[in-house]
């Protein structure tokens, strides 16, 4: 029944699609991280740039953020992010342009968890002597993650599907394998049923283990 797979590197595909994740998600996290940082600084400038960053990037679509990573960075202004050859450019640049698509949706996570902290903390933090960065890091911080770990599951599934997006400048992940295998192919249905399954392999176990991890971190109040 699956005679059609020989010939394609499906495990290839699918770990692609695993390393654009994780590099990601990595990336966003620490972006996101900062952005939500600058979002509740007393700096007037810093909180314009983070709201003003996450209010527009996360309108745009992210196909055109993943073209223009192509487009824009490499073909006109040669960023090549270190890489020598055509794949590994793009997915170099793939991987940019979903760290700055999704750390957006990070960002927004993180300051809904950043509102749940008890005012009192951080002025009583701020009476010891603590600077705006020692709050933020030392009380502030290590209380919104383990509030947002839900949301931030959330983001990372939604991520995993995202990097669908990344086979428009050719990177060789799964759904650019599924692509041409509907074009060269018969069997549509399976094929569709085979790549759906290889996703829900890779987000559901996410979003149980994840949220497993909420429950026991999760701050008492």
């Amino acid at each position: 029944m699956f005679d059609f797979l020989d010939g394609y590197d499906l495990l290839g595909a699918f770990w692609v699609t695993v390393q654009l994740t994780v590099y990601s998600a990595l990336g966003s996290l620490i972006w996101g991280t900062l952005l939500a940082g600058m979002k509740v600084s007393p700096v007037p400038l810093m909180r314009g740039f983070a709201t003003a960053y996450v209010n527009v990037v996360r309108n745009i679509p992210l196909t055109v953020i993943i073209v223009f990573s192509s487009l824009g960075l490499y073909s006109t202004l040669g960023i090549s992010l270190g890489a020598d050859d055509f794949s590994g450019i793009n997915f170099r640049l793939s991987v940019l342009a979903l760290i700055a698509y999704t750390a957006s949706f990070v960002c927004e996570a993180l300051r809904s968890g950043i509102n749940t902290v008890p005012v009192g903390q951080a002025e009583a933090a701020r009476a010891l002597g603590l600077s705006f960065t020692q709050v933020l890091r030392l009380i502030v911080l290590p209380q919104a993650f383990r509030s947002v770990v839900n949301p931030l599951s959330n983001v990372l599934i939604a991520l995993t599907k995202n990097t669908t997006v990344a086979s428009a400048i050719g990177v060789a992940e799964a759904a650019a394998l599924m692509k041409t295998m509907v074009e060269a192919e018969a069997q549509l249905v399976l094929i569709v049923l085979v790549f759906a399954f290889g996703f829900i392999v890779l987000t559901l176990p996410t979003g149980l283990i994840l949220g497993w991890v909420s429950k026991k971190v999760a701050v008492k109040r």
